[in-house]
C-alpha cells in the first residue's frame, strides 16, 4: 500500500582565436560543429518553451498550489492488483504535497522539504527511507520540476535529440542534462507541442542495476488556462507500473498550511475540503 500510495529529467574562446588567427594572417578554424551544436540547443529550447506555452504560459508557469481528485491503480507486469484507490492531492510549491486516500480520506500522506510522513487515526510517523527515496526522486525527475527549474537553472544543458514515439504517438525528444550529470528526456507531440511522455534512469545504490522510469500523459483538459493532463501512467523498466485517472483538478485556490503539517491535527472532513 505504501509503494503504491506514495504517490520517477544539460561558448568558449572561438572569438579569440578567430581574432589571433587573423592577426597571424592564417585562416581560422572551422566552427562549424559549434555552429550546430547552437542550432541543435536552440531548437531544443524553442521545442521546450512552445511546451510551456502549451501548457498555458505564464499561467503554468505561475502555479503556486494544486489540487487533483481520482483513481489511482497499481500494476504488475501490467495487470492490476487492485479495484484502484480514490486520492485527494494536494500541492504547493515548490516541495509540499498532501496525499489522502480512502473513501473516509483517514489515510494521507504528507511531504514537506525532504520529509515524507503517514497518518493514520494513530498519528504520524516517519516514511520508510527507500519510499521516501523514491518519492523525492521523482519529484525531482516531475515533469514541473524539469520545465520550472531545470530549464533556467546554471549548468543545464539542453540537446533536441530528435523523433521518437510515445505510447505509439509520433513525438520531438528534448533531453537536459543537469550540472550534476542528471539527465531526463521529454517526449512533445509535434502538432499540439504538449508533453506527452518523459523518462529518466538511475543506478541503484543497493544492486547498481540501471533502472528507467517513464510517463506519459494523455486526455488534456483546460483548468483554469492551463493544460492538464487526466491521465498519467507510470512504467518502471518497460512494465507498466501506475495509473492515475483524475476526476477534477483546480489551481490557486489557497491550501492552509496546516495540510502540510503532520503533527497539526487537521482533517479534511472538518475543515469541509471536497
Amino acid at each position: 500500500m505504501k509503494r503504491l500510495l506514495s504517490i520517477v529529467l544539460i561558448t568558449g574562446l572561438m572569438a579569440g582565436g578567430a581574432l589571433s588567427a587573423r592577426a597571424q594572417g592564417t585562416a581560422p578554424e572551422s566552427s562549424d560543429g559549434a555552429d550546430d551544436g547552437q542550432k541543435n540547443t536552440a531548437k531544443a529550447r524553442q521545442l521546450i518553451q512552445q511546451a510551456i506555452e502549451a501548457l498555458g504560459g505564464p499561467a503554468y508557469l505561475g502555479v503556486r498550489d494544486m489540487q487533483q481528485q481520482g483513481r489511482t491503480y497499481s500494476l504488475h507486469h501490467g495487470e492490476s492488483t487492485s479495484n484502484g484507490v480514490l486520492f485527494w492531492r494536494f500541492v504547493q510549491a515548490p516541495d509540499k504535497e498532501r496525499v489522502e486516500v480512502t473513501k473516509e480520506r483517514d489515510v494521507a500522506y504528507v511531504y514537506n522539504g525532504d520529509k515524507g510522513y503517514e497518518l493514520t487515526y494513530k498519528g504520524a510517523h516517519a516514511i520508510e527511507s527507500k519510499d521516501l527515496t523514491d518519492y523525492l526522486r521523482r519529484r525531482k525527475f516531475s515533469l514541473d520540476a524539469v520545465l520550472r527549474e531545470w530549464v533556467n537553472a546554471k549548468g543545464v544543458a539542453i540537446f533536441y535529440e530528435g523523433q521518437a514515439i510515445s505510447g505509439n504517438r509520433p513525438a520531438e525528444q528534448v533531453t537536459l542534462v543537469s550540472a550534476e550529470n542528471d539527465a531526463v528526456t521529454l517526449l512533445l507531440d509535434p502538432s499540439s507541442h504538449l508533453p506527452i511522455g518523459k523518462r529518466f534512469s538511475w543506478r541503484d545504490p543497493v544492486d547498481k542495476q540501471k533502472n528507467l522510469e517513464e510517463e506519459t500523459y494523455d486526455n488534456y483538459r483546460a483548468v483554469g488556462g492551463i493544460m492538464t493532463a487526466y491521465n498519467i501512467t507510470r512504467f518502471f523498466n518497460g512494465d507498466m507500473a501506475n495509473q492515475r485517472f483524475l476526476n477534477s483538478a483546480s489551481y490557486n485556490e489557497g491550501l492552509p498550511a496546516a495540510m502540510f503539517d503532520p503533527n497539526s491535527g487537521y482533517s479534511p472532513n472538518k475543515a469541509g475540503k471536497k
